[in-house]
């Protein structure tokens, strides 16, 4: 692109339509050479820094990540101050479940009067040294959500799951989701994917096992009727109040249910 834009700057010069452009070729037959290696030497720095470095270019692949790929586990975070609002002493123990669990663990735990603990259902081979001083303290640990959970009934307050559910067939769902009911006193909150809105990356194919599953709110309303799982009406009220005071619009599902005892 950028050799088309000299391209044309050479054409119009030669026109005669703009006589100072000429003026400039007449002076100096280097200066289009020159021209072109300035601006292949700038858009190799640009590209160099947009695939290394953070600023600009990282806030662009941000937004990429909301228009196609976005996270449901990114939007927990960005909304932990409306689950403050919502669930109020419900926030005082959490667990988190889904990948990037480190990273939702790690803002909780800024909260006053939050615990926070998370489990990752994938591999975490990649993890940096933050994250493996979590899983070393035990605060975040790595166990596959198709079976029991490792902990007692109600041990947290309340259990957050994002971008997890997406990706179990309804065999296992049938298991996963009553036992993580069980595991909360207060309430369980999950954070499921937009069908139309949202997709999975290729390159998570290999990590997830299987491509994600958009699930409709009717799908996921049947699935709760028939697993005896009942909304949460009052966290539900108090959180959508919330967020209209910000017009805020989630761009994952969120369903708000009551702990399975």
């Amino acid at each position: 692109m950028s050799r088309r834009q000299v391209g044309s700057t050479r054409r119009v010069g030669d026109s005669g339509s703009f006589p100072f452009v000429g003026a400039l070729h007449s002076k100096s037959r280097s200066s289009p050479l020159l021209s072109i290696c300035l601006v292949l030497v700038g858009a190799c720095l640009l590209i160099g820094y947009a695939f290394s470095g953070p600023g600009m270019f990282k806030s662009i692949r941000e937004v990429s990540r909301i228009t196609g790929d976005y996270s449901c586990t990114s939007e927990v975070q960005r909304v932990i101050p409306l689950l403050k609002i919502a669930y109020g002493d419900s926030m005082r123990k959490v667990l988190h479940v889904g990948p990037e669990t480190c990273s939702v663990v790690s803002t909780l735990l800024k909260e006053e009067e939050t615990e926070a603990w998370g489990v990752e259902p994938y591999d975490v081979e990649d993890a940096d040294s933050h994250c493996k001083s979590l899983l070393h303290k035990g605060l975040v640990r790595v166990a596959d959500i198709k079976f029991p959970l490792p902990y007692r009934s109600k041990s947290f307050s309340l259990v957050i799951v994002s971008d997890a559910l997406d990706y179990l067939s309804p065999k296992y769902l049938n298991k996963t989701v009553p036992e993580l009911a069980r595991v909360a006193s207060d309430g369980l909150l999950l954070f499921a994917g937009n069908p139309g809105k949202q997709k999975a990356k290729v390159a998570e194919l290999s990590k997830f096992g299987r491509p994600a599953k958009m699930r409709s709110s009717s799908w996921w309303n049947r699935f709760f009727s028939q697993t005896n799982l009942e909304e949460n009406e009052a966290a539900s009220k108090k959180f959508e109040k919330a967020a209209s005071k910000i017009s805020y619009t989630p761009a994952c599902q969120v369903f708000h249910l009551k702990p399975l005892h």
